[in-house]
């Protein structure tokens, strides 16, 4: 009696194992869809298109862009929601994604609840960045400047609730300074009124500086990642500026709709991860950002965390979307 338990015991293991590879094996089984809070174009919608070809390849499936752009990435994190959780639609969640809720009186979703977080894919610092007429050199010579002279300095962003804006906010917070925001539809109109000094500073991706910090345009005099940046190696961190703690990037990740199989979802992360060697790593790194592709588990306490801080400094400062 013993002997046949044993088997019995056996034969379920199997049976339980098999189905869980056929399970595996079988996905993907179509094209997948990767839905992108961007519009056409823009540095997040070129970024996933790489990603796509890169993860299409790993997986045995055309990946498919899907742009959802607007109202903060809400309008792709609802979509989500209505597929079904079988991995075969995915969201290339963003910083937006994690401040939503706290921006907009009525979103729909909880990003700590109703996803399931797959990997981190990159990271990009915010470069805080001035126009040289100001003579700033340091953080410390903007701070002096603004404890002097509230409300004297004019900082820019790519809109309220951006991560350069946020930044900017947490900076002002933690120094005790005020300076006047001026929010702009999109980075790039920000970025220009700057070189014309029609405004004074502003944090702003990495990559959007590179050229304009090589000729003179622009001075930058701190970097918001938690280490300094290999394209930037003089420029320190706010942290080693005396605001120990301080990091506000950007980010990209990919989030599938909550109760999508773990067998999936280690399947895709797994295939997201190798999609991120070279030459996709080179190519991101050459651009100041950092290739990460964690686990499920650190993508998930890295939102948590997100979405705690920059809710408090949402509520504290009164921000709200345009």
């Amino acid at each position: 009696m013993l002997q046949l338990s044993v088997k019995g015991c056996l034969c379920l293991w199997g049976w339980a194992v098999w189905s869980s590879l056929g399970w595996a094996q079988a996905f993907p089984n179509r094209p997948i869809q990767l839905i992108v809070a961007a519009a056409p174009g823009g540095p997040s919608d070129v970024f996933a298109r790489q990603l796509a070809i890169h993860l299409g390849r790993e997986l045995g499936q055309p990946v498919v862009i899907d742009n959802r752009p607007g109202a903060v990435g809400t309008l792709a994190a609802e979509a989500l929601l209505r597929m079904p959780p079988d991995g075969h639609a995915l969201m290339m969640t963003w910083p937006g994604n994690a401040t939503a809720k706290a921006l907009m009186p009525r979103v729909s979703f909880d990003l700590t609840r109703d996803f399931v977080h797959i990997t981190q894919l990159m990271a990009g610092a915010n470069v805080l960045v001035a126009h040289p007429s100001h003579g700033f050199r340091s953080l410390d010579d903007v701070l002096d400047h603004a404890r002097k002279h509230p409300d004297a300095l004019t900082y820019a962003s790519s809109g309220n609730g951006g991560s350069g804006h946020l930044a900017m906010e947490l900076l002002k917070q933690r120094a005790g300074v005020a300076m006047v925001h001026v929010p702009y539809r999109g980075g790039a109109a920000a970025l220009n009124d700057l070189i014309q000094g029609r405004v004074d500073l502003m944090f702003i991706n990495q990559d959007a500086v590179i050229p304009h910090l090589q000729t003179g345009r622009l001075v930058a005099l701190a970097i918001s990642s938690g280490q300094r940046n290999p394209l930037f190696p003089k420029v320190p961190t706010v942290a080693e500026s005396g605001f120990v703690g301080f990091e506000a990037v950007s980010w990209a990740g990919l989030s599938a709709p909550k109760g999508t199989p773990a067998s999936v979802v280690e399947r895709l992360r797994f295939a997201a991860t190798r999609a991120l060697t070279r030459p996709m790593r080179a190519r991101q790194e050459s651009m100041g950002a950092q290739v990460i592709g964690s686990s499920p588990e650190q993508f998930r306490d890295f939102v948590q965390a997100e979405v705690a801080k920059w809710t408090q400094l949402i509520h504290h400062a009164h921000i709200k979307t345009d």
